[in-house]
Order: C-alpha cells, then structure tokens, then sequence
C-alpha cells in the first residue's frame, strides 16, 4: 500500500531555546520531558545563584562590621594601654608622695621634738634666772671686775634669753611650715587617690569595652563561618546544578537531532509492521498514562508518535521495544504503566486512538517527540503538549 503523503510531514522542531539559570536536584527520566526539565533545572539553578550570591553579601555585610569592631578593639587596645599608663604612671607618683608625707612626717616630729627640747631648756633657765634673781645680780656685782664688766655679763644674760626666744620662735615657724608641707603633701595625695581612683574605673571601663568588643567579634565571626559554610554549600549545589544543566542540555540537543534524523531516515510503510498480541493494550495504557486527560486529539497523537517510532529506522521496530526503550516514556520509569496495565485503567478513547494509531492514522505527521508547552519549543500543539 502506498502511504498518504502527510504521513512523511516533517514537524518544526525549534531552532532556539530561551535557557535561563537555576538549581536542579536528581535525575531526569524521561526524554519527552527534558526541556521542561531543564528549564526548571535552570530556574533552580537561577535561584541557588541568588541565594549563594545573597549568603556572600551577608558574608561580606558582616566582615565591614567584624571589620569595623575589629579596628574599634585595636583603638580600645590603644586606649587601655594608655590609660593602663596612665594609671601606673599614678600610683608611682603617689608611692612618691607617700615616700614625701613620711619624710615630712618625719622631719615634723623631729621638729617638734627640738621645739619641744628647746622650749623645755629655755623654761629651765628663764625660771633659774627668775628664782635666783637676786644671787645672780649680786653675784654679777661682786664677781665684776668693773662696771662694764658687770654690764657685760647682764647683755650676756638677756642676749642668751633673746637667742632662746628666736630659736624657739624659728622652731614654732619650722613646725607650721612642716605640718603646712604636710596638709599640702596630704592634699596632693588625696587628689592622686581620686585621679587614681577615676583612671582605675576607666581602666575597668575601657577593659569592658575590649572584652565586649572581643565577644561581639567572635560572635560575628561564628555568624560569618555559619554563613561560609550555607555559600560552600549553595556552591556546591550549584557546581551540581550546572553538570545537570549541561547533561539536560547535551540530552535535549540529542533529542533534537534524533527528531531531525528520524524525519530524514528511512521509514516503513504501516503494512510492513506486524502487531504483537498485547500491543493494543499495551499502547492503549500508555496513551491512558501520558494523555487520559486530554482531548482525543491528543490521545490519538500520543498514539501516532509510538507509532511513528517504530516507522522510524532509528528506533525500535516494536511497540514494546518503543515504548520500554529506556528513559522515553517516564510512566514506565515511574511505574504508573505497570499500575495502568495491572487493572486496565486506559478507557474506550485511549482504545480507540491505540486502534487509529495502529492502522497508520497520525495528526502529528511523523513527530517523535512530545512534552507540555516551553519557552523557545514550537511545533504542533495539541491539547496540553507540543509534538514535534
């Protein structure tokens, strides 16, 4: 018999594909779907390159801030050693006003101690010249040589009296000067304790800041290995991602060009084929499976391109050889042929259309392929799928 011309109508197979990026996880089974399946393996993969890129914006966000406390910890390093100096510079110089205030301690009690020999010798001779008064002036006069003599010795007595009033007035002055050294030395002190004591709670201050600073560091830093280790793995994942997207990419490409050669290769003629017993079924199951949802349009052009398969010289000459070739049909791969087949699920339409089929009708020409509508795929839809 001679075929209807129709039947050798070659499908348009796109020429282009809009390929966009994104993350893709596990194994692709079924050819007719590869296109659809890279396109969402692209589109994860666009989304995993988002996510890594937004991890590493975290990443970079928090090292200026780890950055930033860091060279605040270095100037609070610098601030504490110099309050740090400051603080010993202090209490070296209180160990020395400590070292004054006893010498002048010292220096004060001496004093008082002369002042209070000197007063005690001078009291002694003012009371002996007071109680002797009369032995001495007659003393003077009969022991004088001369008047002038006596006149001597009387200057003598009240030079001897005005000295011991001056060294003790000189004593008394030392005293005062030593015990205003003192209070002064004392007050100085005093103001070195509070500059100490305000340099020391700087100190405890400052030394705060750098212990906070420090834990709030290593909380960015531990913020910031967490993050390191989401972006190695989003990095890893999308390494995947792109060996996926590749091998889809290299499979769609062969699917093409199966299409093409199988529209270019020889084919028989319908009545060359012979039918096994079992293929209806088979053929009307898988119809079920892929299109029991459709139209029976669609039904018969599922139909049509098992058939046109085993027309083709570049595939099995067989329905079963077509249909369980591997990785072409996913509902074998996924097992819902064999629950279809198991109880009969296909329907008097799917029978129908596996009987068309069979007889060499085709509303597809000689497709070979067919998945749901893609971006950058044409060919001839029908229904929820394009043929081609």
């Amino acid at each position: 018999m001679i075929r209807h011309p129709s039947r050798f109508r070659i499908c348009a197979v796109a020429s282009a594909l809009a390929l966009s990026l994104v993350p893709t996880i596990g194994a692709y089974a079924d050819i007719k779907d590869t296109q659809e399946k890279l396109n969402k393996a692209q589109q994860e993969h666009a989304d995993t390159t988002q996510k890594l890129k937004e991890t590493k914006n975290n990443i970079d966000s928090l090292n200026n801030t780890k950055g930033t406390l860091e060279g605040r910890l270095h100037q609070l390093n610098v601030e504490l050693a110099e309050v740090s100096d400051n603080l010993s510079d202090l209490e070296d110089k209180i160990d020395t006003k400590n070292a004054e205030i006893e010498q002048t301690t010292a220096d004060l009690e001496e004093a008082i101690a002369i002042e209070n020999a000197q007063y005690e010798a001078m009291k002694k001779r003012i009371r002996f010249m007071y109680e002797r008064k009369d032995y001495t002036y007659a003393e003077m006069l009969f022991t004088s040589t001369s008047f002038g003599d006596f006149l001597n010795k009387n200057n003598y007595i009240e030079k001897l009296s005005e000295y011991d009033r001056k060294m003790l007035d000189k004593y008394i002055e030392t005293r005062q000067n030593v015990e205003i050294a003192k209070a002064t030395l004392e007050s100085e002190k005093a103001e070195l304790d509070g500059y100490h004591e305000e340099v020391a709670a700087e100190q405890a201050k400052v030394s705060g800041y750098v212990s906070s600073t420090s834990s709030e560091i290593g909380k960015y830093a531990g913020e910031i290995k967490a993050f390191e280790a989401v972006a190695d793995a989003y990095a890893e994942q999308s390494a995947k991602e792109e060996e996926n997207i590749a091998a889809l990419k290299k499979q769609l490409a062969e699917e093409i060009a199966m299409s093409k050669l199988a529209a270019q290769s020889k084919w028989r003629d319908i009545s060359e084929v012979h039918f096994e017993e079992g293929d209806r079924y088979l053929l009307a199951n898988l119809i079920y499976c892929e299109a029991g949802n459709q139209p029976y349009e669609g039904q018969l052009a599922v139909g049509a391109v098992v058939i046109n398969r085993v027309l083709s010289s570049v595939y099995p000459d067989t329905v079963v050889g077509v249909i369980y070739q591997n990785k072409q049909f996913s509902p074998v791969g996924d097992g819902h042929l064999a629950l279809a087949l198991a109880s009969d699920k296909a329907t008097a339409a799917c029978y129908k259309a596996a009987d068309e089929a069979m007889s060499g009708q085709t509303n597809v020409g000689n497709c070979v392929y067919f998945r749901t509508p893609i971006e950058g795929l044409s060919g001839i839809q029908i229904g929820a799928h394009i043929f081609y």
